[in-house]
């Protein structure tokens, strides 16, 4: 596990988080691409506490999916609290940091325009581009909003970029990889808040039925 190197944050930092859930929908990816992470989104700040991806608007329905604001100690990584993950770190101009946030707070304005490009993960496979208008899947979104803040990594179409392209790409450093839950810069007591009311609530439902 890669201990988290608190001393390098920079106000021009912007971060993206892999991750690994173990959901059937991430397993059946990972057939084919054999990545360890195959999950992106991108993080505002080292304590996750503004994390934006593509992904499942409810925890337990993979088919409603769009433009989401991650909660790291609720939702879908509540569900699987054994997910793993690789936060990665890269720094920016400050203006290029400014252009990337107002990126994402246009996206945040008009999140229910946005849908999943389900059908541009099949285009990765196929090496085409696939992108209907106003759909996203995780990885290129991500590198889309780098793209739109003039952060150029590839020379390819985001649609073409997968989660593991940031983990090979030279100019992001890897800050922590192990369990999410571990990641020391997250809050404990809003941690073990949540895990509490979940574990009440699973209980609560079982009893009941």
């Amino acid at each position: 596990m890669t201990e988290a190197r608190m001393d390098d944050d920079s106000n021009n930092s912007i971060y993206v988080l892999l991750t690994d859930t173990g959901t059937w929908f991430t397993r059946m990816i990972k057939l084919f691409t054999s990545a360890p992470y195959n999950h992106a989104s991108l993080a505002l700040d080292s304590n996750l506490q503004d994390v934006y991806s593509f992904g499942r608007k409810r925890a337990n329905n993979p088919f409603i999916a769009g433009f989401v604001k991650e909660d790291v100690y609720a939702g879908t990584f509540r569900q699987f609290p054994d997910t793993r993950c690789v936060l990665l770190r890269i720094t920016l101009k400050e203006k290029q940091r400014a252009a990337l946030v107002q990126v994402v707070r246009e996206f945040e304005k008009k999140k229910e325009n946005y849908r999943y490009n389900l059908i541009g993960l099949i285009g990765v496979l196929l090496e085409q581009d696939i992108q209907p208008t106003d759909s996203y899947f995780c990885s290129q979104f991500v590198a889309e909003a780098m793209r739109s803040s003039g952060i150029n990594l590839w020379n390819r179409p985001s649609t073409q970029v997968t989660p593991h392209d940031f983990l090979k790409h030279e100019q992001f450093q890897v800050v922590y990889e192990g369990l999410l839950y571990d990641y020391p810069k997250l809050n404990r007591k809003k941690l073990n808040r949540n895990s509490n009311s979940r574990t009440t609530a699973v209980f609560f439902r079982k009893r009941v039925v």
